[in-house]
Order: structure tokens, then sequence, then C-alpha cells
């Protein structure tokens, strides 16, 4: 089982997932291109493809052709661009990010988000750890990332912090996605999908961001929406999570019909 991180994090915001699915599966949890704990990518090599062509060459590392996929905001966008290649024996997106329309308002608003954030990566990369105890950093991370700032554990919310200062791809992944637009091919998707989206998804929320990956999708691709939780909901409930992935795999596992 692969599982790919969102935008600006790493591999470590899966580790309490990661522990409940290990009993059942080989989980391989992996850092993307740019960022922390990933290999080098140049600032123009930045779009879907390369990071899709990283997370390939450590799939070929391990010996996997084909994997259950896993992935979360832009982790999910690269799960779809893994399934058009063949690498998916499954796929279980979770608030995947791309479902915008080129330069369209929700396209610009979450541009402008990232972009505000900017100073603020600076500034932590610049102090160093004591950037997790800046209260602004940490109220704007929880407040984007998660509905119940009390579920997410102090580590994690460290982890998270230094992941973002760390990440080297922070504005060449900003201007990618200004640049090449949304998600494409949705209908075209021939494995085994679930949809999951977060219920109180402040970064992308379901009415706007989810629009198309609701219609496009073809009909046999589940939908679910977890109660509860943000936009990376690995932080807040992990049980959940696990839970969610596993159900989807047994089912796609056995070939029975996804619930919708």
């Amino acid at each position: 089982m692969l599982l790919i991180h969102p935008f600006a994090l790493s591999h470590h915001v899966w580790r309490r997932t990661a522990d409940l699915l290990a009993p059942d599966h080989d989980v391989l949890a992996v850092s993307l291109p740019g960022h922390w704990g990933g290999e080098r990518i140049g600032p123009f090599d930045v779009s879907i493809e390369h990071y899709a062509d990283g997370v390939e060459r450590m799939l070929d590392e391990v010996g996997w052709d084909t994997c259950h996929v896993v992935g979360n905001s832009l982790g999910g966008w690269i799960g779809f661009e893994l399934e058009r290649r063949g690498r998916a024996r499954s796929l279980t997106a979770i608030a995947p990010a791309g479902g915008w329309s080129d330069l369209s308002p929700s396209e610009l608003r979450l541009g402008t988000i990232f972009l505000s954030l900017a100073p603020l990566i600076g500034v932590g990369r610049a102090i160093g750890d004591s950037a997790a105890g800046l209260p602004l950093v940490r109220r704007l991370v929880l407040w984007l990332l998660s509905h119940d700032a009390a579920a997410v554990p102090e580590s994690d919310v460290r982890l998270v912090i230094a992941a973002a200062t760390h990440c080297r791809a922070f504005l060449p992944t900003e201007w990618m996605g200004l640049r090449d637009g949304g998600i494409r091919g949705l209908g075209r998707v021939r494995v085994s999908t679930l949809l999951v989206l977060c219920e109180h998804d402040t970064l992308l929320p379901i009415e706007t961001y989810s629009r198309r990956f609701l219609t496009e999708l073809p009909e046999s691709a589940g939908r679910v929406v977890l109660p509860g939780v943000g936009h990376v909901p690995m932080l807040e409930n992990p049980a959940l999570v696990a839970e969610t992935i596993r159900g989807h795999v047994a089912s796609a596992a056995t070939d029975r019909p996804i619930a919708r």
C-alpha cells in the first residue's frame, strides 16, 4: 500500500495511520520530490508528471509494479496520475487537489492562500525548529489542515511545521497549479476508486473543490464524507482514515461493489 502526502508536508503525516494499516499490509509512505525527506527536484521540473515520476522511481526501488494507492490532497492528484500509468490496483483519493478549472475563482483563491503563507514559510526556514513555537504559524496550520485542533498531537504539529518550512518546492508547486490548471481525465479511471471528502475541509471546501470529482468520476467510483475532520484527516482521526482505506482495499481485492 502506497501513501502519498499533501502539498508541503511529508511522509510523517501518515505515521499513525500507517501503524494501524501495517498489521494487514506492506505500507510505503513516501516523501515527494522537493519536499522534506524527498529527492531534489529543479524548480522548473515541478509538475504532476514529474512528481509521479519520482514516486514511480521509489516503487521501482522496492520492486512494486502495482499497489493500492492512497493520496491526500496533492497526493490524491498524483494518485490519479499513477492510476493512469497503470501502477494502481485501487485508488483512495482523500480530499484530492486539482478539482478546479483553469484560472477559475477557486483556483485563484487557493493560490492566494498559499502565497500568503510563503513569508511565514521563509521566516520558519530562517529560524529553524523554533518556528513550531510561533503562535501565528501554529494557528494557521491547524486552521487550514484540521477541524479539531485539540485532537492533533503536539508531535504531529511540530512535524507538519517542520515539513512546511523544509519544502523547497513550495513556490514552484504554486506556479504549477496556476500554469497547468486542474486535473484531467477523471472519466477514464479504470481501477476501483473511492473519493473520500472531509466534512470540515477549510482548505478545499467540498461544495467548491469537489464538484468535478463528484460529477466526472465514473459511476462505479465510491463517494464518502468523513465526519468531523478537516483537510488532512490523518492528523485528527487516524483510526477513521485507516478504517476507510482498509474497507475500500478489501472491497477492491474481492471485487465487491463499492458502497455509495
